[in-house]
């Protein structure tokens, strides 16, 4: 768990860090503003929260997506420390759980990466409002002795990689792509998500528009049934995984890839052009699908068509009840969902997260009113 604040400027999990710091990606992440030191930081400034001048205190609950936790915990402090009336406890559990626990109760919000259709949010207790919140990309990252960022990777190399096709760095089809790169004559160990995961989702969506054979096969799943590899708890598990095992290869959303200092490349878009992941090549991602996203906000933006766009990227969606049972949770939710609607995209920014197009915010603006908070 965190319950350390800073005691400067900078935000929880904003620095490079070694995974052998127990707190850096916790299953359980937790802010008590009250427990903290320091002023408030202004780039977090938003309306007072509905419980503060009734001297009340609020916790909020949340859990699922790996995918956005650094983001949630970098919200969730700058937030806190804005509402000290307010604490966020949100568990990184993977999507699947993470809409398990909202389904029953157990959580005031999930997040998912994986869009919930129109029959499972009408089930859902009281009903239920999905927003998407931030866009992010998956990194194909690999542990390849001699080899430095880079490395140039096609979406059928890589399909076929995970299909264990592909057996050896030095396979040819590798090799043509990385002109000058001396790959090493080892075993390719593929490594993937052990639970139920929006970032599986996101990655095999991406698989399925590039590789016929894995559309045939494996397909577009969370917790797909993988013909090869090793799998790991969580993005975290993966991002250790992949530290410790020479040849290796899996994916991971860009933060865990940067913050862990694992080595990763460019991968080829529709357009033939190899594009590194970046909050650029996310947000151009995200662009080319704006039309589409207005009349659907579960639109796939894997493999675009944007010629800058980087080919494996997503959304991860807030889920909460239309009906809270609790009215001044219910509140105090929409209220910090907003302030990340607003403030906290640009906040996101730092961690290579991709802040949502206006017409996308201000549609999800039009949603979280329709909770009901009185």
């Amino acid at each position: 768990m965190l319950t350390r604040c800073p005691d400067n400027s900078l935000w929880p999990l904003a620095r490079p860090m070694q995974l052998n710091r127990p707190w850096i990606f916790a299953l359980a992440i937790v802010f008590f503003a009250s427990g903290c030191s320091g002023s408030n930081n202004s780039s977090a400034d938003s309306p007072t929260s509905p419980n503060k001048a009734a001297g009340q205190s609020v916790s909020l609950t949340g859990a699922g997506s790996t995918f956005v936790t650094p983001a949630m915990s970098k919200w969730a402090y700058a937030y806190t420390q804005a509402h000290p009336d307010v604490s966020i406890n949100y568990q990184s559990v993977g999507s699947g759980a993470g809409i398990g626990q909202f389904e029953a109760g157990t959580v005031d919000f999930g997040a998912t990466d994986v869009a919930m259709s129109d029959s499972d949010l009408k089930s859902a207790p009281e009903g239920a409002v999905q927003i998407p919140m931030i866009t992010g990309c998956t990194v194909v990252a690999y542990n390849v002795p001699g080899v430095a960022n880079g490395l140039k990777l096609s979406g059928d190399v890589i399909a076929d990689i995970f299909l264990g096709t592909i057996a050896k760095w030095s396979d040819p089809r590798i090799v043509s792509q990385n002109p000058g790169v001396t790959l090493p004559d080892l075993p390719v160990a593929v490594i993937h998500r052990a639970d139920s995961s929006g970032t599986t989702y996101i990655f095999t969506d991406y698989l399925c528009s590039v590789s016929p054979a894995w559309n045939a096969g494996p397909g577009k799943n969370k917790s797909p049934k993988w013909p090869t590899g090793v799998g790991g708890k969580g993005s975290e598990g993966v991002s250790g995984l992949i530290k410790r095992t020479p040849g290796s290869i899996g994916y991971v959303e860009l933060a865990y890839a940067m913050q862990t200092k694992l080595t990763y490349g460019p991968v080829r878009n529709k357009s033939g052009k190899y594009v590194d992941p970046s909050v650029e090549s996310t947000t151009a991602a995200a662009n080319s699908q704006v039309r589409a996203l207005t009349k659907d906000i579960r639109v796939s933006i894997v493999d675009c068509s944007a010629p800058d766009g980087y080919p494996i990227a997503g959304f991860t969606y807030a889920i909460l009840s239309k009906k809270p049972k609790e009215a001044p949770k219910g509140k105090a939710l929409v209220e910090f969902l907003n302030w990340v609607l607003g403030p906290g995209q640009d906040m996101a920014k730092e961690l290579n997260y991709a802040p949502l197009p206006k017409s996308i915010a201000d549609i999800n603006k039009a949603a979280l009113a329709e909770v009901q908070t009185k």
